[in-house]
């Protein structure tokens, strides 16, 4: 049973827990507030835990980065050397939150020429990132029905293995993989993001995701 450590404990980080969780996996959650998480780890059961940031890096063999895009790089400080070598799932966004969508449409703290992965990636070259589910809501991350149809999760990442190793656990989630390529792929990526929230701002409609036809 392999063991996952996810860093962050918001909506995100719980419903990727449940969904590894219902898979088999063993589940740490990373988290400065364990109190806060105590009926989730009560209805995880044996299989479910809570740490700190760093315990939670020692104790995955793959790491699950999901917390607002923000706060990446000081989570990643508080895991300290846990994450090294390990591959990392980038779930992450740059959302500017001091700045409201304009029509809709969300606005990031980084450019068009630079993703929030590569600094990330840059900051940590001992670790392997793979961008991952950051271009679709947290209630349809996990085994999604929409429309009878498998979508599509765009993925990103240096190192070939680590994206096979996000591949499976994809097909286990009920995802079909589009890897895109290396780590400046996250600059197509992300934005990805900003486009999915757009109805939902502007129509309330957020039960769709993307397909890539071919």
């Amino acid at each position: 049973m392999k063991k996952i450590g996810i860093l962050g404990s918001g909506v995100v980080g719980q419903t990727l827990a449940d969904g590894f969780l219902k898979h088999g996996y063993e589940v740490m959650i990373g988290t400065r507030d364990q109190g806060k998480l105590k009926d989730w780890q009560d209805e995880a059961g044996s299989n479910g835990h809570l740490g700190s940031f760093a315990d939670t890096a020692d104790f995955g063999e793959l790491i699950v980065l999901a917390v607002k895009g923000h706060a990446a790089s000081d989570v990643l400080k508080l895991a300290g050397g846990g994450i090294k070598g390990k591959t990392i799932m980038d779930a992450t966004n740059p959302i500017d939150e001091k700045a409201g969508p304009v029509n809709g449409v969300l606005q990031f703290f980084t450019d068009i020429n630079r993703s929030l992965m590569e600094d990330l990636q840059e900051a940590y070259p001992d670790s392997n990132f793979v961008k991952c589910f950051s271009s679709v809501g947290a209630h349809l991350m996990v085994n999604p029905q929409i429309g009878g149809q498998q979508p599509s999760m765009f993925i990103a990442g240096n190192s070939e293995d680590a994206k096979k190793e996000i591949s499976k656990i994809l097909d286990q989630f009920g995802w079909e993989t589009e890897d895109m390529g290396t780590v400046e792929a996250a600059r197509a990526i992300e934005p990805l993001c900003i486009l999915w929230c757009i109805p939902g701002f502007n129509e309330n409609r957020w039960s769709h995701a993307f397909k890539l036809l071919k």
